[in-house]
């Protein structure tokens, strides 16, 4: 099915480099980005050996939080074909992906969790060909943290200062909180913020929202759930509230 040099890369040892993290509550979570691992399997099997399609689409729940956003999940059954060089031969396999959208709007926050949910089910599929899909990251035996917390980049711009009133105490971190920070991986959660030239960027417990024309993009910020921070000029959110 697979040629030698398919072989060779496909029993390779991941690449750290490609590695990404993100928290959730208190664990960190590594994995790979979905454009990554389409263009490793254009890589390895080439751009017309191999196929995916989705199965089922499903909107599996729907709600409203507090700060008035949709939250709506979705499931999607994605299945991958992967063909030989002649294809004369090929391989199916599938697996299930959950995405959840998180918006102002209908349409915004149905998005999100749809190709979020195929995302995910694309990856999960891809696993089942071994660590260039990143199948190694589910080996507890190993650990990824520190590699993956070495790419992310420091931003000491926003230094925390003692709180002043029981609102800001919401934004309070330690200092090890305050120097870590990378891009918040579900960007398309707040896809009014970056459709307009905005970044949410998660430090510690809290995502901030970066980029030029803070000032001039308030309402649309502010829309969106995020909070002025008067004393370190920033506005930021409890990573609690974006779920």
């Amino acid at each position: 099915m697979f040629n030698d040099n398919q072989l060779a890369i496909l029993n390779q040892e991941l690449d750290s480099n490609r590695i990404k993290s993100r928290q959730k509550g208190n664990i960190n979570l590594s994995y790979l980005e979905g454009f990554d691992v389409i263009a490793t399997a254009n890589r390895i099997f080439g751009f017309g050996n191999w196929e995916y399609s989705i199965t089922t689409l499903e909107n599996v729940s729907q709600e409203v939080n507090q700060n008035q956003n949709h939250i709506i999940c979705y499931k999607a059954v994605v299945q991958v074909k992967v063909y030989d060089e002649n294809h004369t031969k090929y391989i199916i396999r599938e697996d299930v992906g959950f995405g959840t959208g998180i918006a102002k709007t209908l349409a915004d926050a149905h998005e999100g969790g749809a190709k979020e949910s195929v995302t995910d089910g694309l990856k999960r599929t891809l696993k089942s060909w071994g660590n260039q899909w990143g199948l190694s990251l589910y080996d507890k035996s190993k650990n990824y943290q520190n590699t993956t917390q070495n790419q992310s980049y420091n931003q000491n711009s926003y230094q925390k200062q003692p709180q002043q009133n029981a609102n800001q105490q919401n934004y309070q971190a330690n200092q090890s909180q305050q120097q870590f920070q990378q891009p918040y991986q579900h960007q398309q959660d707040f896809s009014q913020l970056t459709n307009i030239g905005l970044t949410i960027m998660q430090q510690g417990d809290n995502l901030i929202v970066v980029g030029d024309g803070i000032f001039e993009k308030k309402d649309t910020i502010r829309q969106n759930g995020f909070r002025w921070d008067s004393t370190n000029k920033v506005w930021y959110m409890p990573l609690r509230e974006a779920a």
